[in-house]
């Protein structure tokens, strides 16, 4: 045989191979739609990334997988939509990780006041044991952690006044997150606290229901929150990662290479998301000024006794944690601050 015709088989033979595993791997993507509900709006940062991870979804899958976004709560708030996905009605979400300490208690940890001084700090948590040990925790309540997106810092509005000491936050009515920790922190700030779903909030303050309420930036933003609010105060409370959710049932039914598709877009979104992020933040700002709102920082030393106000609450809470995912915590903490 000569090298010209063995060289033309091995050819035809690694072509054939080729066709062959392309053949298998496309069996293995079956035709179906992935429903993805959020509170965000399409144009958040939030939004923005789903919609990468969407792309990235039919891309691999040569269209197979069709990613349906439902922006703004339209299938239900955040406990709602995470019982859905218990249930396998609606396959997926992305939400504030502390949200879910009604399902997981280990959760509320993310949640807690002053516990991350700067996004780096964020990263090195959930990359890290720590939020691969939260993850795990969610696979027995039908839940499936992919990935960590992230809301930055939440941040203070109301009608009434600047909050710039600790003082200002008395009597002031605000809607937060129907959360316990949440509940249990506002009240010791003097805040008199109102719990309700976020689809609700906008009404709430533009018929005046409340005062006010906390949440970051580019959430007040891009959902007009600051249409109706007086005044943006810098209180930088808590820092909100946010997991990037898949329904068991709906995880459980997909073969080893619609896993691996979806495993991977949901980290290369992640990247994606947080870097939008970071940079929409600081135009929220400044977009919520030019608006008209008052945008007020708080000086460190108040925002420190804020920080000790709360700290019996934080002690509470810490109670209730694992002791070895309180200490992956601060291991990482630890860590990144050179201790």
């Amino acid at each position: 045989m000569t090298m010209t015709l063995r060289m033309t088989r091995l050819g035809v033979l690694a072509m054939s191979l080729f066709v062959a595993a392309t053949s298998v791997q496309a069996q293995e993507f079956k035709n179906r739609t992935v429903r993805i509900n959020f509170q965000n709006t399409s144009d958040h940062p939030v939004g923005l990334g789903l919609q990468r991870f969407a792309d990235i979804v039919k891309a691999k899958t040569n269209g197979k997988i069709n990613v349906r976004l439902f922006s703004a709560g339209q299938l239900g708030g955040d406990m709602t939509t995470v019982s859905a996905l218990q249930g396998g009605t609606i396959d997926m979400t992305v939400l504030n990780t502390g949200v879910l300490a009604p399902v997981e208690k280990n959760t509320a940890i993310f949640d807690f006041p002053y516990l991350f001084n700067n996004e780096a700090e964020a990263d090195a948590v959930v990359d890290g044991p720590a939020g691969k040990k939260i993850h795990d925790m969610l696979v027995a309540k039908n839940l499936i952690g992919l990935a960590y997106f992230e809301n930055s810092f939440r941040q203070t509005t109301n009608t009434r006044r600047p909050i710039t000491k600790l003082e200002d936050f008395a009597g002031l009515k605000l809607r937060i997150l129907q959360l316990p920790l949440f509940i249990d922190v506002f009240r010791e700030l003097g805040v008199n606290p109102l719990p309700l779903p976020f689809p609700e909030l906008y009404t709430a303050l533009e018929q005046k229901v409340v005062d006010g309420q906390e949440n970051p930036p580019n959430t007040i933003y891009y959902s007009k929150i600051h249409e109706v609010q007086k005044y943006l105060s810098l209180t930088n409370h808590v820092f909100n990662p946010q997991s990037l959710l898949i329904s068991k049932k709906t995880w459980d039914a997909m073969s080893p290479a619609e896993k691996d598709v979806i495993s991977q877009a949901a980290k290369e979104a992640a990247i994606y998301e947080r870097k939008e992020s970071r940079e929409q933040t600081k135009k929220s700002i400044d977009l919520i000024r030019q608006a008209g709102v008052a945008v007020n920082e708080i000086p460190p030393a108040e925002i420190e006794r804020i920080r000790q106000k709360v700290k019996p609450v934080v002690d509470k809470y810490s109670k209730e944690i694992d002791p070895e995912l309180v200490k992956l915590v601060d291991d990482s903490l630890a860590k990144v601050r050179g201790k």
